[in-house]
């Protein structure tokens, strides 16, 4: 995999909003990445020397997010704009993530039809599950988010 560019190129992120530090793995239905917790992260505290649970939604969507980059840039395409539309029973057992504790984040398409798509989500640290969600997501045709952000008013 050494081939495939860093996860933040195929992130349509900026800093700091780029928290998903590293893809491990990719494939069709797939993709497995890592983050850990430092102060660099937008939402360190640093008092706890923690993130917040909560942010665990948002490492599984730029997981899913890097998975979308992965398969434009095997096309040679752009990463494409997703909006992240919920997520069903986001369960947590702990309500941070621990400073230095690398997080391994999984997801796996369950299903996906006309843009629309659903991804069956975990963030594990060695191998015991922390936080485990079901993410919606949609990635618009460009000529659609054009019409979105008003570009081409149909």
């Amino acid at each position: 995999m050494t081939n495939i560019p860093h996860l933040h190129q195929l992130l349509p992120h900026d800093m700091p909003m780029a928290l998903v530090d590293e893809l491990i793995d990719v494939g069709e239905t797939y993709i497995h990445c890592q983050v850990t917790p430092s102060e660099s992260n937008l939402f360190f505290d640093s008092e706890s020397r923690t993130i917040p649970g909560y942010v665990g939604i948002e490492f599984m969507a730029q997981s899913v997010a890097g998975w979308s980059g992965y398969h434009a840039w095997k096309k040679g395409e752009v990463s494409p704009i997703g909006f992240l539309l919920g997520c069903r029973r986001y369960q947590a057992d702990a309500s941070a993530f621990k400073e230095n504790e690398v997080l391994d984040i999984y997801a796996e398409q369950v299903m996906e039809n006309n843009g629309m798509a659903v991804f069956s989500c975990r963030i594990e640290h060695q191998g015991k599950v922390l936080a485990s969600s079901q993410l919606n997501a949609f990635v618009p045709t460009k000529e659609k988010l054009d019409q979105m952000l008003n570009r081409n008013p149909s």
